[in-house]
């Protein structure tokens, strides 16, 4: 992929990124509730606009498909061979516990498979990026861009599971007793997907619902470490994007 878009799709994440961080050190914000009754704050309309704009000066024959501007007819995005998966506020619960695990989240899309993916945690400083086929690398704050490779348990050792901090299920606790288990690793937003990327744990099964925008650029991010991203009830089968209904079914990320 070209390196000025890739630079330049870091650069919009970290200003979106900055946007979020404006609200979330200032004096109690807003929250409202969505239809779905997801929380919205001003944070998340703010690094829409900053990453909307910027990929559109940025690639202006790219169409964008946001969370807070998902109503794109499916006539229309059917059509789209290419586009960018944008969710500009991921975790937006984890952000107003203030905990710091929320993100902002890129993906470049084509013919249904994310391609490349940038993850930032704002509140952490911490960026993850990857390329399918081309690798993928996580940057602390100023310091180097270290490569990221997926790993798997050592034989019996069991696996490190990310949990989620708000989305419990009854089918995650049936699935975890069909597998050995060594530890939870509770994590919040697309971060999930950036633990396993980097080893930290082996498994993330998500039995619970997720949107197309809260998984595309995890995904990226996983796959370029090596990893894969399956469907819970077909495990050969990619999670796959830009259906008419943009809901994911059940998924599995491991390595």
């Amino acid at each position: 992929m070209n390196t000025e878009i890739i630079e330049g799709v870091i650069r919009i994440a970290r200003e979106a990124g900055a946007a979020i961080l404006e609200v979330y050190n200032g004096p109690d914000f807003n929250v409202e509730r969505k239809d779905d009754d997801s929380p919205l704050t001003a944070a998340d309309r703010a690094a829409h606009h900053v990453i909307v704009d910027g990929l559109t000066e940025l690639t202006p024959d790219i169409p964008v498909l946001s969370e807070e501007g998902k109503d794109v007819p499916y006539a229309q995005r059917s059509r789209w061979q290419r586009f960018w998966l944008v969710d500009p506020l991921d975790g937006t619960k984890e952000f107003i516990k203030r905990n710091g695990e929320f993100t902002v989240n890129i993906a470049l899309i084509e013919d249904g498979r994310p391609r490349f993916g940038v993850v930032y945690a704002p509140a952490l400083d911490a960026l993850y990026v990857g390329e399918v086929g081309g690798g993928a690398w996580k940057q602390q704050g100023d310091g180097p861009r270290e490569p990221l490779q997926v790993r798997t348990p050592a034989e019996g050792e069991g696996h490190a599971v990310v949990k989620s901090r708000s989305h419990p299920s009854g089918e995650l606790a049936e699935y975890l007793e069909t597998i050995q288990v060594a530890e939870s690793v509770p994590v919040g937003s697309s971060l999930k997907f950036c633990v396993v990327a980097e080893g930290r744990a082996t498994l993330y099964p998500r039995f619970g619902p997720t949107m197309e925008w809260d998984t595309g650029a995890g995904q990226a991010v996983v796959e370029a470490a090596g990893g894969r991203v399956v469907r819970a009830d077909a495990p050969q089968e990619p999670l796959r994007y830009n259906k008419e209904n943009l809901l994911n079914g059940f998924f599995i990320v491991s390595a």
